[in-house]
């Protein structure tokens, strides 16, 4: 049993295909994820977040997580466990700024991915996700300053 995912979302209750599968899988995943990262390496606002000396684990724990929210294989929670995303992202201080990077970058390699393989419905679907994730991981505003923030 999933700890979490979003393997039906109603678009495909007909065929019960997970949306994983709908949208093309592991290839689509990996397209995106990778798509994300190749911004991010160069990005200095939110690329030092992440571990310098492993994009690669990197890349694969978001794919994995991705992967399992819609549906496909359950290695996030095989290797990492429950997601606990507020928990993983504590260190960081991530404000609005910070959001709008990251969503920014998913965006571009959303986009990226051809509407034969991501239609309207989906793409709305994913994007839709990312938004509310990248809100959610909000620990730092000007009136609640994030506690490992320094002053400027």
């Amino acid at each position: 049993m999933p700890v979490f995912c979003a393997a039906f979302t109603g678009l495909d209750w007909g065929t019960m295909e997970s949306f994983y599968d709908a949208v093309g899988g592991e290839d689509t995943f990996r397209a995106l994820v990778h798509g994300f990262y190749t911004r991010v390496r160069e990005d200095d606002l939110i690329g030092p977040m992440y571990p310098v000396d492993d994009w690669e684990g990197a890349e694969d724990r978001l794919r994995w997580f991705l992967a399992q929210y819609w549906g496909g294989p359950q290695t996030f929670s095989a290797e990492r466990g429950h997601p606990r995303l507020r928990m993983r992202h504590h260190p960081f201080v991530i404000g609005e700024a910070e959001r709008d990077r990251w969503l920014e970058m998913m965006k571009a390699s959303l986009d990226e991915i051809d509407s034969d393989t991501l239609d309207d419905a989906h793409r709305a679907a994913v994007w839709e996700h990312m938004e509310r994730v990248a809100n959610m991981l909000i620990n730092h505003s000007e009136a609640m300053p994030h506690p490992h923030a320094h002053p400027h």
